[in-house]
């Protein structure tokens, strides 16, 4: 009964996850006012507001203007749900348990909103940086500092925060530093500080080497999925109308400038590396590095 239990709550926090994701990129409140139709901002009813059925009994529109309303907010409820379901598989019902419950929901947050509006709230990441720094007094992210203070006393609250810090400082430097590359090459953006706050946050909770490869899997995901997207673009003719203009107006064939408008599409950055970070917690332990979590286990 125990996994179901977490199946229940995890789609109830999902729900307060939608409210999140919906409201604080417009710098609403996510306490006051209640839920409402983000259409005719109706107030929600309570027996309409159930995670998941509620929005499947109403067919996904709203009881008073019969509108639809966005599939997102039931596969959001289930998806976290079933992550609650495999925080409990992996971790059992430990203190890890409730900081990567922390952090899952945390990465649902800007996996989506990142997705949707391409854009990584400071609210969420700075706040999840704190939590990463508190949990981090009791469960040290990595081994690093005891390697640094070998030989010498240090209490392992303070080595914990102290990996906890060079997780955040590794992940974001790094980002910031690629960033900065990009612009002096390219001449132009290439991704926002969103995503180095991003992997602050994710390196004070998973420390150097999970933000090491976070931004390893998170790269590789964007290229190859950005690739795939590029190609799917090209192949469908998005643009075609814009790209034959182009043509016609002595600029090139129509085919590269087709290409080259479609490898013009962004994609966020954010968004794959939330769901790298979701890999290195729940599948790399499992797959090729079962000791990553050392005092994890410790401490189960």
């Amino acid at each position: 009964m125990i996994p179901f239990f977490f199946f229940l709550f995890g789609i109830v926090i999902g729900s307060f996850l939608n409210v999140c994701i919906s409201r604080i990129p417009e710098g609403i409140s996510i306490i006051s006012p209640g839920s409402r139709c983000p259409r005719c901002e109706a107030p929600i009813k309570p027996y309409d507001n159930v995670p998941v059925l509620g929005w499947l009994l109403l067919r996904g529109k709203c009881r008073n203007c019969h509108l639809p309303i966005s599939p997102m907010y039931p596969v959001v409820e289930f998806l976290t749900g079933l992550l609650f379901v495999l925080t409990y598989y992996t971790f059992g019902v430990t203190l890890p348990t409730f900081e990567f419950l922390f952090f899952g929901c945390l990465i649902i947050i800007l996996i989506v909103t990142d997705l949707r509006v391409r854009l990584l709230p400071d609210a969420v990441n700075w706040f999840g940086f704190g939590v990463a720094l508190a949990f981090a007094t009791r469960i040290p992210p990595d081994g690093f500092s005891d390697v640094w203070l070998h030989g010498h006393f240090a209490h392992p609250m303070l080595t914990g925060v102290l990996d906890a810090l060079l997780g955040a400082a590794f992940g974001s430097m790094v980002l910031w530093g690629a960033a900065t590359l990009y612009k002096v090459v390219r001449k132009r953006e290439g991704m926002g500080m969103g995503d180095v706050k991003m992997m602050a946050m994710v390196g004070a909770f998973l420390g150097v080497r999970g933000a090491f490869l976070t931004i390893l899997l998170g790269t590789l995901f964007g290229s190859v999925i950005g690739l795939g997207t590029v190609a799917c673009l090209f192949l469908v003719g998005w643009n075609r109308g814009l790209a034959e203009r182009a043509h016609r107006r002595g600029l090139g064939s129509t085919n590269v400038l087709r290409w080259t408008i479609a490898s013009q599409y962004q994609l966020p950055l954010g968004t794959f590396l939330g769901l790298a970070a979701l890999v290195v917690v729940y599948a790399l332990p499992r797959l090729w590095f079962p000791g990553y979590f050392r005092s994890i286990v410790v401490t189960r």
